[in-house]
């Protein structure tokens, strides 16, 4: 699978003028003129955003909505068993640039409200939480959007179409805990390398999405994660995914530390674990959070925590 990394937003006009025939795929919805048709390109390009599913994907999983199991209790300042994470959208803004009339670029910003609560026990020899400790964080995460002109109709709506992608990535913006790369070996033989998710494009050619992670019910995929951390012990590396606005079959998977390395200030590590794709066909994100350890098992340390999404797709056939 081919890696669309472009270093600068001012290399893609010429590459999508060449290439415009190509992303003239149809959208998901087709909308009739009335009149609650967008009368400009901003309107238009933030309405094409709203109803693309395959962006929309990645707040329903960000959302963790219930508890998951945390794998065992450790002798640590709590004994957590489970955690999870509520997401509250509050600010969503499109800043969008146009050039020359033919491309246009968009940079999409979303603030989550978030709370993690985790159900927990003091006690070393309870099964049962006996507390469940809420921590209020606020997350932001960004994406590129590349759009390309397809018309010049009275209807901005539909003289646009999505091109290209970003995958998303954010956090608290804490210097503590930072994810540095992902690798995926997906079931086809390709693999995937991210080290920016922000400059990594995922795009929409003809009748579709092309690069995109395409996946059949069952399918594994190992992933590799490395981390730098300014704490010696293992972080809380999580991978949450199988939702998005129809199908809510949500998994959540704890990585294995591989490897540990002093490095300056803090020690690089590597994570790893497999996941299964779901049964249900749809557009999916698989989103990886990384937080300290003491985030989880101390009462009392504010949330540090970073994340990253890639979008896949499930087909039946």
């Amino acid at each position: 699978m081919k890696e669309w990394n472009f270093s600068s937003k001012y290399f893609l006009p010429l590459l999508f003028i060449g290439l415009t025939g190509l992303f003239t795929a149809c959208s998901e919805t087709v909308v009739d003129p009335s009149d609650n048709e967008p009368t400009t390109d901003q309107a238009a390009l933030e309405r094409i955003v709203d109803e693309d599913s395959s962006l929309s994907s990645f707040d329903y999983t960000f959302d963790e909505e219930e508890p998951s199991e945390f794998l065992g209790k450790i002798n640590t300042d709590i004994y957590p068993l489970k955690v999870w994470q509520r997401m509250r959208l509050v600010h969503r803004t499109l800043d969008i640039e146009i050039v020359g009339d033919t491309i246009a670029y968009g940079l999409l910003t979303k603030t989550f409200e978030g709370v993690l609560f985790i159900k927990a026990a003091f006690d070393t020899l309870s099964n049962e939480p006996d507390t469940l400790i809420q921590k209020p964080f606020t997350a932001v995460v960004t994406r590129n959007i590349i759009f390309i002109r397809t018309g010049r109709t009275p209807f901005p709506r539909h003289n646009w179409r999505i091109a290209a992608v970003s995958l998303p990535e954010g956090g608290t913006q804490s210097p503590n805990i930072d994810i540095k790369k992902l690798t995926a070996y997906l079931p086809n033989g390709d693999t995937l390398v991210i080290e920016s998710p922000n400059d990594y494009y995922f795009r929409r050619g003809w009748g579709g999405w092309r690069d995109m992670p395409q996946m059949h019910p069952g399918d594994s995929v190992l992933l590799s994660v490395e981390v730098f951390s300014a704490y010696e012990q293992d972080d809380f590396v999580t991978l949450t995914f199988g939702v998005n606005k129809w199908i809510k079959q949500r998994s959540r998977k704890l990585f294995e530390l591989v490897s540990s390395t002093p490095n300056g200030d803090g020690w690089d590590k590597v994570y790893e674990q497999t996941f299964k794709a779901h049964t249900w066909p749809g557009f999916f994100h698989a989103v990886l959070s990384a937080m300290p350890k003491q985030v989880v098992f101390d009462d009392s340390t504010p949330v540090e925590a970073e994340a990253w999404g890639v979008p896949y797709v499930v087909r039946l056939h």
